[in-house]
Formats: structure tokens, C-alpha cells, sequence
């Protein structure tokens, strides 16, 4: 065992034998000291303490010392009552404390229990209940905060998890002191009934017992019983004064002292005042003229000396200031920082601030990080972390979207204003100004708070501001998730997969493919809108397959082909118990493509004609139109070996074109071909 557990394991194991051993007088002494001593160092320590958590054992503390004390006022008590004598402690408090006299003694302990009970104790019980209350209402709002300060970069990780940590903390410190409040409280009650019991102890005892009379059994016991009731009370007295310093302390990094002093005496005006009142009081009143002009004289002196030294300060707070800036000017630029590029950046002008600061009620902070738990649930991976920052280049309600220091979109909203869209089916006319949704650019209509509920009730789709940038942000970083997937981020799901499924991992990272060839199989998928979540099946799948090929393309078709990614696929773009209207592709054209398909080294590629390529571009836009004007999603069926050529061919022609391979779908699905793509 450590020293510290067995000096806390005797501390308790005595105060609760002395509950029922009797102790000698001379120990006792002893041990009152020792509580006097202890009382002083627990009192100093929450005075210089500057943070409320380094006293975080305090409610133990509180416990464990008021056993202590009472098993002492117990101990004593025995001694008082059986041998008229508690020892030269207790006789010393009795006979100097209360003078000698038992009506000045008796006085001096009602104080001290009037002082401790109702002011200190009372306050304390308070401050530590309402601190309790406003710690834990506030833990939300911290929480979020710190998610905003990470969010936007403007702590680390670890500085979130430490905040935290404090936050959890300092909830169960206020909450444990607001209940042991109730433990000096009740020791101050304890402290009242246990003298009474001893004054009327005493008495009973001398008079039947000792066959004194009545006036030597009071001067005798009642000396003796105030002398222990003050033995126990200025201790008790000093951890009450100790527990309302501790839950009164304010959160700062300064010592309770220099922040007592420093603000009090911080204002010169206020001393030069307080110094003048004092001298006239001195000078034209009745009151000792002395000691007041004395007091006046040194509150004006104080002040003269605080001026000059924040004069002082002042000066040198220039000369530092033009100093560093004559320092930072002649010194080598440190451009190291200005490389770094933010992978995600979502830059808004001035008007649109309200939307991203919490203490004006916005809560566009709150939604980015839902976007990356989206996105993280959806595609299986994590989004770095997207910087938000206002630009007083845009216009006040312009917002652009950056991937990695580029912009690739923006938007521009109105403050104050709803969008309003028609979903197709609404035939009633609302008045707006008109725009365009900026994620998916659908023709829709600015309007305000009071046509909300109008809207609404035509079956308009009524978004409002914080949630169009929300949106906008995320489907922008959907179709740019393949580029933001490192090979770091790679190696961090790999490193997560390892726990719970290290065969696998280790059967293909670095045997068969290494971490750029994985991380090309999951950017082929998450370019064409896969998830990979499901990391266990796509490793073990290229598990099977990488022995044969090198390929990433050729596994990637593999991967898609697996029975949960199949699912996956089926299940997003083909509805249960609903029939899909889908475009085929040519035979011919399939065979056409596989005969210009060449293979070097570096991978294969399409030598198709360019004629021939325009022709067939020609004819998949007038197929998927006719998809469109259906209804449908623009989806072209292709055999397996053709799809990822096919793919690319399109890619450049048509963003948003699905191309899905006859093993990519399941057996259930109903699918109506009502074209083909032909030439």
C-alpha cells in the first residue's frame, strides 16, 4: 500500500475508535492540535488554490475531518463527565478564550455558533446549490461550444477532450459540495447540543456524583464545557470559512489573493475618494481625529501610487507594442504556416455572421458538425474538418464552398428569408423574388416569415438559410469525397478495422496491395456515390481477387459485385416493390467499346473513335432525357465487363449519369428498360 492510503486509512480508523475507546488526556492534546493544524492548512490551501478542481477531494474532506472532530468532541466529553479534566487543550480555551468567566466564555461560543451557522454556513449551502444548478444547465452550451471551437478549428482534439474532461469535472465538484454543504451545517448543530448536553452533564454529574454544589459544579464544568465546545468550534469555524471560499472562488488562473487585492485596489479615482471622506470625517466630525486623518492620508497615498504605476505601464505597454512591431517587421517571415491548405472551407460575408455565432441564436456551427456524422453514418468515412471564416471580399450575403484552397461553389441567401419550392405538383402562385436553389439549382422563390405558414400549406417545400448552406455544403462535399480521402485517412480506418478484424487486414495491407492501391479502390466507390462503411466485406474482397490482378479498377468491379455491396447499390437506386424505368446499352456498342480497350502498364484505356464516341455521347442524352421526362433517375445498364469503360467515357459528358453493371443488382428488383442506347 502507498503511504498516502495508509495515512487516510488510520485518519478514519481512529476517528472512529475514538468514538469508543477512552483516550488519555495527553493524547488528547495531541490530537486537537493536530485537528486545529489541519483546519489551517485545508483553509490556506482553497485560499491559494486558483482553480476550484485542485480542491476537487474537497466534499471528501469535508467528511472525513467532521467525523474526525466529532469523535474528538466525543473523546473529550467522556473525560469531562468521568475525571472533571480533559487536558491543558481544553483547559486553555475555557480559562483564555473565555477569560475565566463563564458568562464571557459562554458569549464568545454563542459568536462563534451564530457566525457559523447563520452567515457562513447559510451562504455557503446557497452559493453550492445554485453553482450545482447553473454548472449543470450550462454543460450543453459548453459541450457545444467546444464542438464549435473544434469544428472550426480553433482547438485540437486532445484541447477538446481536456475541456471536456473539466466541463464532467466540474458538474460532479458542485454537485457532490452542494450535499456536502450539509455536513458543516449539521456539525455546527452537532457542535450546539453536544456543550448543552455537556453543561447539563457536568451539572448532574458534580452535584450527585462529586457532592459539589451547584455553584462549584458550574464553574467547574461549565469552564471546562465551553472550553471543549471552542476546542471544537474554531476548527469547524475554519473549514465553514474554507467550504464558502471554495464554492465563492471565481475561475481564474490568479491566486485569490492577488485577485482580491488587485481589484480592489485597482482604481485610483475610488481610493482618492474614499481617501478625502476619511479626512473630513477626521477633521469635522467628532470621531478620533487622529486615526482617521492617518487612514485618509495613507488611501490617498495608495492612490497616488497606483496612478503612477499604471502610468508607468501604460508607457511601456507602447514602447513594447511599437517594439514588437518593429521586431516582427525586421524579422524573416515564417511561411511555413501559409502552405497549408484546408481541405474544406466554407467562407461567408458579413451578413450572414448571425447564422454562424451562437450568441446571436445561429446555429449553423451546430449543423456542420451533423454534416460529418451524416456523412461519416452514410459513406463510412470521416470528412476532415471544415474552416469556417467570414470574407469581407464577398458580398454581405454571398457564401463560396472551397476543397482543398479551390473555390468549386457558391451561393447567396437572403437574411431573413425563407426558400420556397415547388415540388411539382403545386399549382398555386406565391409572390417572391425569384431564385434558384443553389445544391441541386431547381427554379424557387425568396419569402418571407409571413408567408411561411402559406407556403406551407400550398405544399411548398420551405427551407430556411442556415438550412440552404447546410445543404449546399453537403452534397458539394459528397461529390468531392473521393479527392478528400487521404492515404492518412485510409491508413486511420485500417487502423480501426485492425481492432476488431486484424486477419483480414492483415492478410492483404502490405501482402497483396498497399495503402495507395486500397485507397484507389475506395475513391473509385466513393466517386460514383458507394459507401464504404462496410470496410469488412471490401477487404475481404480484395482479399480474393488481388492475388490475380493489380488492377484498382478491375477490383473495384469486384468489390461493387459483393454480395452487401450489391445490396447496397440495389436498395439505393432501385426501390422495394416499385418497378425502375432504366436505359440498356447496345450489344454492339459494348462490343465495339471492349474491341478499343488497350492495356499498358500503367492500366487500360478507351481508343475509341471520335466520331463514333460524339454519336453515342449523342445518343445517351437523348435516352436519359426520356428517363427525365419520366421521372426517373438517369440510370444505363451495362454488361460487368463493359461498365467501369462505359463509366468512364460518360464521365465527362454527364455528372450525375448511374451506370450499373446486371450483377450489380438484385434478383428481386424490377427494372422496365424503355430505351437503348445505340448507334
Amino acid at each position: 500500500m502507498k503511504k498516502n492510503d495508509i495515512f487516510i486509512g488510520i485518519y478514519i480508523l481512529c476517528a472512529i475508535l475514538f468514538l469508543i475507546v477512552p483516550l488519555p488526556t495527553g493524547l488528547l492534546d495531541l490530537l486537537m492540535a493536530f485537528n486545529i493544524g489541519i483546519a489551517f492548512v485545508i483553509l490556506f490551501t482553497a485560499l491559494f488554490s486558483t482553480d476550484v478542481l485542485q480542491m476537487s477531494s474537497f466534499p471528501t474532506l469535508l467528511l472525513f475531518t467532521t467525523l474526525f472532530r466529532i469523535s474528538l468532541n466525543v473523546s473529550s466529553t467522556r473525560n469531562i463527565l468521568s475525571k472533571g479534566y480533559a487536558g491543558e487543550v481544553v483547559n486553555a480555551f475555557g480559562q483564555f478564550v473565555g477569560g475565566g468567566n463563564i458568562v464571557i466564555g459562554a458569549i464568545v461560543f454563542i459568536i462563534l455558533i451564530i457566525v457559523q451557522f447563520m452567515v457562513i454556513n447559510k451562504g455557503s449551502e446557497r452559493v453550492a446549490e445554485v453553482s450545482a444548478r447553473f454548472t449543470l444547465d450550462a454543460m450543453p452550451g459548453k459541450q457545444m461550444a467546444i464542438d464549435a471551437d473544434l469544428n472550426t478549428g480553433a482547438i485540437t482534439d486532445k484541447e477538446a477532450q481536456a475541456r471536456r474532461k473539466k466541463i464532467q469535472d466540474e458538474s460532479s465538484f458542485f454537485g457532490a459540495m452542494d450535499g456536502a454543504t450539509k455536513y458543516v451545517k449539521g456539525d455546527a448543530t452537532a457542535g450546539l447540543l453536544i456543550t448543552l448536553i455537556n453543561m447539563v452533564g457536568g451539572l448532574v454529574t458534580g452535584m450527585l456524583f462529586l457532592n459539589m454544589d451547584a455553584t462549584a459544579a458550574l464553574n467547574n464544568y461549565a469552564l471546562l464545557t465551553i472550553g471543549d465546545g471552542l476546542v471544537s468550534q474554531i476548527p469547524s469555524l475554519i473549514i465553514s470559512l474554507s467550504t464558502g471560499i471554495v464554492v465563492t472562488k471565481v475561475s481564474s488562473e490568479t491566486e485569490t489573493g492577488d485577485l482580491l487585492v488587485g481589484q480592489l485596489f485597482s482604481i485610483p479615482k475610488v481610493l482618492y475618494i474614499v481617501g478625502g471622506a476619511m479626512i473630513v470625517l477626521g477633521l469635522f466630525t467628532k470621531l478620533p481625529t487622529l486615526v482617521f486623518v492617518i487612514y485618509g492620508v495613507a488611501f490617498v497615498i495608495t492612490a497616488r501610487s497606483i496612478q503612477s504605476k499604471i502610468e508607468v505601464s501604460k508607457v511601456e505597454n507602447e514602447v513594447s507594442e511599437v517594439e514588437t512591431s518593429a521586431e516582427e517587421i525586421r524579422k524573416p517571415e515564417n511561411v511555413v504556416q501559409l502552405l497549408n491548405v484546408d481541405s474544406i472551407e466554407l467562407e461567408f460575408g458579413y451578413g450572414i455572421i448571425p447564422l454562424a455565432d451562437a450568441n446571436q441564436g445561429g446555429d449553423l456551427l451546430d449543423r456542420v458538425v451533423l454534416i460529418r456524422r451524416q456523412i461519416a453514418l452514410e459513406y463510412g468515412c470521416v470528412v476532415p474538418t471544415i474552416r469556417m471564416r467570414d470574407n469581407i471580399q464577398l458580398n454581405p450575403n454571398q457564401y463560396i464552398i472551397k476543397i482543398k484552397g479551390i473555390q468549386v461553389s457558391d451561393g447567396e441567401i437572403l437574411f431573413d428569408h425563407y426558400m420556397a419550392m415547388n415540388p411539382g405538383y403545386v399549382e398555386e402562385e406565391i409572390t417572391g423574388i425569384p431564385t434558384f436553389e443553389p445544391s441541386f439549382h431547381l427554379p424557387a422563390i425568396w419569402i418571407t416569415e409571413s408567408q411561411r405558414e402559406r407556403a406551407e400549406s400550398f405544399g411548398y417545400t420551405v427551407v430556411d438559410p442556415p438550412s440552404i448552406i447546410a445543404t449546399h455544403l453537403t452534397e458539394v462535399i459528397k461529390q468531392h469525397l473521393d479527392e478528400l480521402l487521404t492515404r492518412q485517412d485510409v491508413q486511420n480506418l485500417v487502423n480501426n478495422l485492425q481492432e476488431n478484424n486484424a486477419t483480414v487486414v492483415t492478410e492483404l495491407i502490405p501482402k497483396l496491395m498497399g495503402i495507395g492501391e486500397v485507397q484507389k479502390v475506395l475513391q473509385n466507390l466513393l466517386r460514383e456515390g458507394i459507401s464504404i462503411r462496410d470496410l469488412v466485406t471490401i477487404f475481404e474482397t480484395l482479399a480474393d481477387y488481388a492475388a490475380t490482378t493489380r488492377d484498382t479498377d478491375v477490383l473495384t468491379e469486384y468489390v461493387r459485385q459483393s454480395p452487401s455491396i450489391k445490396r447496397f447499390i440495389s436498395s439505393k437506386y432501385f426501390p422495394a416493390n416499385t418497378q425502375t424505368n432504366v436505359v440498356t446499352l447496345d450489344p454492339k456498342i459494348e462490343q465495339e467499346i471492349m474491341n478499343s480497350v488497350k492495356q499498358t502498364e500503367q492500366g487500360s484505356y478507351i481508343a475509341i473513335d471520335p466520331e463514333k464516341n460524339q454519336r453515342i455521347m449523342k445518343s445517351v442524352k437523348d435516352e436519359v432525357e426520356k428517363l427525365e421526362n419520366l421521372g426517373g433517375n438517369p440510370i444505363i445498364i451495362t454488361s460487368p465487363i463493359v461498365r467501369m469503360y462505359f463509366k468512364r467515357m460518360t464521365k465527362d459528358y454527364f455528372n450525375d449519369l448511374i451506370v450499373i453493371s446486371y450483377n450489380e443488382i438484385e434478383s428481386n428488383v424490377e427494372i422496365q428498360s424503355v430505351g437503348m442506347v445505340t448507334i
